[in-house]
């Protein structure tokens, strides 16, 4: 009964006022949350997180949902790997960097270091997606699902394909390969890089120069709050 009673309440949450469920906007929109997984840069799921639902404010909902429909137009469909992300998961993070646990190096940062990743600002103490508007994103064709992970040998990296379009680098790779427009990668991964910037552009996003898949609503509602629900 307890269990019940857990899963009743998990699935009737009221959230903060300006926060929805993006599935109650667009239900067409896949999620893939990664830190409600193993395959995070860290390894385990991340605390904070307890289901396949991502949440954002209002205002980011409801533009993705207008970027969906006319990506639809082109034969592709949103993929969510991050939206709101609570602050003990980030308190995790920062937990997590000072132990000796190192198992995701090889798939998310075999050229640095563990203990630079926050030194060199790939993970922060105080993240975007805590305020809500930020989400990670990519696309994959219309009508095709995200697949379980297949990590594929490419050069010396080992690129993680999840059956969404190969931007020539998956996410949270911390590295100038994933930097939104570099010479490290074809001009062919650039150019897929650019469409979907032109398309979250439109809609009133902005790119994070050195992750080609994180994106922030210019006029976010909470621009200097940060949750922690």
């Amino acid at each position: 009964f307890a269990i019940f009673l857990f899963c009743a309440l998990n699935a009737f949450a009221i959230l903060p006022e300006g926060f929805v469920y993006l599935e109650d906007v667009d239900s067409t929109i896949q999620t893939s949350l990664r830190y409600n997984s193993r395959y995070n840069f860290v390894g385990r799921k991340i605390n904070g997180y307890t289901s396949n639902r991502a949440i954002m404010t209002k205002e980011a909902a409801f533009a993705l949902k207008k970027i969906n429909e006319e990506l639809k137009q082109d034969g592709f469909e949103l993929v969510i790997y991050d939206a709101y992300r609570p602050q003990k998961a980030v308190d995790d993070f920062a937990r997590w960097s000072k132990t000796p646990e190192d198992i995701s190096k090889k798939l998310y940062y075999p050229s640095i270091e563990k203990e630079d990743i926050f030194k060199r600002g790939f993970v922060a103490y105080k993240s975007s997606h805590s305020r809500g508007s930020t989400v990670d994103i990519t696309i994959i064709e219309e009508g095709r699902k995200v697949c379980n992970i297949k990590e594929e040998k490419r050069g010396k990296y080992i690129y993680l394909n999840d059956c969404t379009i190969d931007m020539g680098m998956h996410w949270d790779f911390f590295g100038k390969e994933s930097h939104f427009q570099t010479n490290l990668v074809s001009a062919e991964y650039n150019a897929k890089r650019r469409y979907l910037n032109s398309k979250m552009l439109k809609y009133g996003f902005k790119v994070a120069q050195g992750e080609w898949w994180h994106f922030t609503l210019q006029e976010e509602p909470f621009p200097n709050k940060y949750f922690d629900f």
